[in-house]
């Protein structure tokens, strides 16, 4: 008679693997800076914050950084970063999405990559351009309500 055992590793499920995506909210006084997607292949004509992924060795607040002078050329000094949502997306099998607001910054917001953003646009959280991304939509409306955790699409 054999018996078949099975290794820990086989009766384990499978760790999860997450991408991490950083959003910023520039704001102006009550108005936050949209860009419109284009070209990208996903939700073009959508408005969305400026955002990107996290690169390997890079924390979030330096992606972020990063991200804004590359997207929308302002400068941001790490301390004037502030911390505003997480959200745990369902997309692409799973995407921690941190949200950060900035009140200033060096340099006037410029549209950096005009072959993937149609243009930039300040918007009031109240008023919300009506074609968004549903999971930033979703999140702005955390972040008002002061809500610091969600989860989207599980």
């Amino acid at each position: 008679m054999s018996v078949t055992v099975e290794s820990p590793q086989q009766s384990k499920p499978q760790r999860h693997k997450v991408t991490g995506d950083v959003h910023l909210l520039l704001r102006r006084g009550n108005e936050v800076l949209f860009g419109q997607r284009k070209n990208t292949g996903f939700e073009d004509g959508a408005w969305h914050l400026p955002s990107g992924h996290l690169e390997a060795d890079e924390s979030v607040i330096d992606a972020l950084v990063r991200e804004a002078e590359e997207e929308i050329g302002v400068v941001i000094a790490p301390a004037d970063v502030a911390f505003s949502h997480i959200m745990h997306n369902a997309s692409s099998g799973g995407r921690m999405a941190f949200f950060f607001t900035v009140r200033t910054w060096q340099d006037e917001p410029t549209n950096m990559e005009p072959d993937k953003c149609g243009g930039l646009e300040w918007f009031a959280p109240d008023a919300l351009p009506e074609h968004m991304i549903g999971y930033c939509r979703e999140a702005m409306q955390h972040i008002t309500e002061s809500k610091p955790f969600s989860i989207y699409g599980w």
